[in-house]
């Protein structure tokens, strides 16, 4: 961490609710800590949202597991989806990469597996990662011991699991999604086209309805110290983690406290002209039951202060504010700025005794 990180750390400020409308983490029980382990901490997301959130949080733990949606359609990844009937590897070597290490090892495999192919035929625009996960995949046929193995290549700090074992296709209810019928609702299909639709989304579901988790992310979040939720595509990357059941029950009986880290700014298309308080009330709708321990946010992306203090509320959450963007002016978080939050957020928020 940088001496400008940690001098902005001391900035981080705390908007506490009057009243929590859910159980806080002691409340569910939170487990008794060891005193000098590390904290074990879950990242649920998709796309460069979580490589944002697992950059920052492999500064602070050695303990670090990712769980990555799997409904991604597009470009190699969809590709490889369709010709294969593989899970979509494009957001679990978005993951790997992001948990690299800053050595010439680390920085040389991320590189590589980041590396796409430009030229006329069928490997353009194919990522090296991806055809290394699908190679391994069929080579093993587990999913779970094929990551691993890539992640012991890279020298990956942390693990990195898809949450779920089948593909899904996400679909969206879209208002508006014709211009010339700004009334009606249509249904969206693909999350590529979802990221992406004119019109408002209303609400994402997933096909299969029912899919099934992988049980090592289940166990994870059940044995989870922290977990991370966002940022992220909030209908395309964040919510489809809580439309897989038993992922959403883990969620919401662990004994894990749980971060929401909103994003810098609305996306076009998917949240156009969304209020961080917004992004709150979408998630609600999606998960009533959820909790939430605290609501992290930009201390200069919330216009409406008092407003997502309000929507907090309703997850029992406390708000954190704090200077965790890139200083170029650009919507990308800091890596740096961001662990420092997380780190104060983890230290604070809830502690009783050291680590277990």
């Amino acid at each position: 961490m940088t001496g400008r990180a940690a001098l902005r750390l001391g900035r981080l400020r705390r908007v506490t609710p009057e009243g929590r409308a859910g159980q806080p983490a002691e409340a569910r029980g939170a487990r008794p800590r060891r005193r000098g382990a590390q904290p074990k901490v879950v990242a649920l997301g998709g796309g460069m949202g979580l490589s944002a959130s697992l950059a920052a949080l492999r500064r602070i733990t050695g303990d670090l597991t990712a769980v990555v949606t799997v409904a991604d359609d597009g470009g190699s990844s969809g590709r490889l989806r369709d010709e294969l009937g593989v899970l979509p590897p494009g957001d679990l070597r978005k993951a790997l990469a992001a948990l690299c290490g800053d050595d010439d090892w680390g920085q040389t495999w991320a590189r590589v597996i980041q590396h796409r192919f430009q030229s006329k035929g069928d490997l353009h625009e194919h990522a090296v990662g991806n055809l290394l996960i699908v190679a391994l995949w069929e080579q093993l046929g587990d999913h779970v011991q094929a990551l691993d193995l890539v992640g012991r290549l890279l020298g990956a700090q942390g693990r990195v699991l898809p949450m779920s074992a089948v593909p899904l296709e996400l679909q969206a209810l879209v208002k508006g999604h014709d211009p010339a019928r700004p009334d009606e609702v249509d249904t969206v299909r693909g999350q590529a086209t979802v990221a992406l639709t004119p019109g408002e989304v209303q609400s994402v579901h997933v096909v299969p309805h029912d899919p099934p988790a992988v049980p090592e992310a289940v166990a994870a979040v059940r044995d989870a110290d922290w977990v991370v939720l966002g940022p992220g595509s909030w209908f395309s990357s964040v919510i489809p983690h809580l439309l897989v059941p038993e992922l959403l029950d883990a969620l919401t009986e662990t004994k894990a406290r749980l971060v929401l880290s909103l994003n810098l700014a609305p996306q076009p298309g998917e949240t156009d002209g969304f209020s961080p308080q917004r992004h709150l009330e979408v998630l609600a709708r999606h998960a009533p039951k959820l909790a939430l321990d605290v609501v992290l946010a930009d201390e200069a992306a919330v216009p409406d202060r008092d407003s997502l203090t309000d929507a907090a509320k309703g997850f029992g959450a406390a708000v954190e504010l704090a200077p965790v963007a890139r200083t170029d002016g650009s919507p990308r978080h800091d890596p740096e700025l961001l662990a420092a939050a997380y780190d104060r957020i983890f230290r604070m928020h809830g502690r009783i005794g050291p680590w277990r």
